[in-house]
């Protein structure tokens, strides 16, 4: 069942690539995918997916629109659109970095430090932490770090190793730091946002954006969460991080519906509308597997983890993918954008369709996703 749905996961992609025509997708309505001219945070993910397309295949259509969109995110870099946020990770780590780390393209490793530079000019020394979204000095945003960020910081992890320039590490221990302090709770479940006084740092409180409430868990935040500890730990070493990855996916593994797919928030009253995000559990399967690769055979908490990631690949496949819809453009239905805000609350999310082939590709053939090489 595995081989068949990556094999209908590649398909979809090349039929996607004309659909698109050199457009990014970023969330659908009705089953039709909003596309932009590389002006979002999710632009990464398609060129993601070819790149893994590509690699499964061979296909040389899927590289040529990989490599286009690597040119398109130069452009977007020069020209500096739409780049004053934290997500330069999720851009150009599955763009510029990918096609380094499978060519070994010194232009496209360049183009990947170059944006490890843009991302260090949200660094808020006087706060100690890399500003989400906003301008620098932001009356709500100035001090806000967001969980979703963990999953940029190999980035700079990256870029310190490539340079030898340690300030791109430091960076982002002492956020991973801040985001493990404040950003996860005593019952391993987590915050999606923190506030601090962007002055000197001073917590202020937690809170949510895109959650059912500032004290509940965010379903995608503590995916998010369960990944980028792990990678975290990956680059480091440091047994914190692993801990963490480890707490939050109990918590996470624990609360799985009988189908095995999560709905969009851990405190959201459970009834026959209650919204899934089908993204988060696509995620997850992936920092969970990233988990396991550093966990030794005989942990105590390893039967638990493969069965839970198992559950949740097999809800993917059996309940939410578009297996038996050749013209679907999206691979995994029932994705939420934003339920509290009512943008694409049951929809295909880009982001879900490319943690969906990774999840795939790592579970079939070992690939590790391009967070780090």
């Amino acid at each position: 069942m595995l081989q068949e749905a990556l094999r209908d996961a590649v398909a979809k992609t090349k039929q996607n690539i004309a659909r698109f025509n050199g457009r990014f997708p970023h969330v659908s309505e009705n089953g039709v995918y909003h596309l932009n001219d590389n002006t979002d945070w999710t632009n990464g993910f398609w060129t993601g997916m070819l790149w893994l397309c590509y690699e499964n295949t061979k296909d040389g259509e899927f590289r040529d629109a990989a490599v286009a969109n690597v040119e398109s995110f130069r452009q977007r870099l020069e020209a500096h659109t739409v780049l004053d946020h934290h997500d330069i990770g999720f851009l150009y780590s599955l763009s510029a970095k990918a096609q380094w780390m499978i060519e070994k393209d010194e232009t496209a490793k360049k183009l990947a430090l170059a944006s490890a530079d843009v991302l260090m000019k949200r660094w808020r020394p006087n706060a100690g932490i890399i500003q989400a979204w906003g301008p620098e000095g932001d009356e709500k945003n100035g001090g806000r770090i967001i969980i979703d960020c963990l999953m940029n910081l190999p980035l700079l992890f990256w870029a310190a190793r490539h340079t030898g320039d340690q300030r791109y590490a430091e960076v982002a221990v002492q956020q991973a730091d801040m985001s493990r302090r404040y950003l996860v709770r005593g019952d391993d479940s987590s915050y999606h946002t923190f506030y601090f006084d962007q002055s000197n740092g001073v917590a202020i409180r937690g809170g949510t954006e895109q959650g059912y409430a500032d004290s509940s868990t965010w379903t995608r935040g503590q995916a998010w969460g369960i990944y980028g500890f792990a990678l975290a730990y990956h680059y480091t070493g440091n047994p914190l991080y692993q801990e963490t990855s480890l707490r939050m996916s109990r918590h996470f593994l624990e609360r799985l519906p009988g189908d095995g797919v999560v709905y969009w928030d851990f405190s959201a009253p459970i009834h026959a509308e209650t919204k899934r995000d089908s993204s988060a559990s696509a995620i997850t399967v992936c920092g969970i597997h990233q988990l396991l690769l550093s966990l030794p055979a005989d942990h105590p908490d390893r039967a638990f983890l493969e069965n839970g990631m198992k559950r949740s690949m097999d809800g993917l496949i059996h309940h939410y993918a578009t297996i038996g819809k050749p013209d679907a453009e999206g691979l995994l239905e029932r994705g939420s954008y934003s339920v509290r805000g009512g943008a694409s609350p049951d929809d295909y999310m880009i982001w879900g369709d490319y943690y969906y082939i990774e999840a795939l590709m790592r579970i079939l053939h070992g690939h590790k996703g391009y967070w780090y090489e």
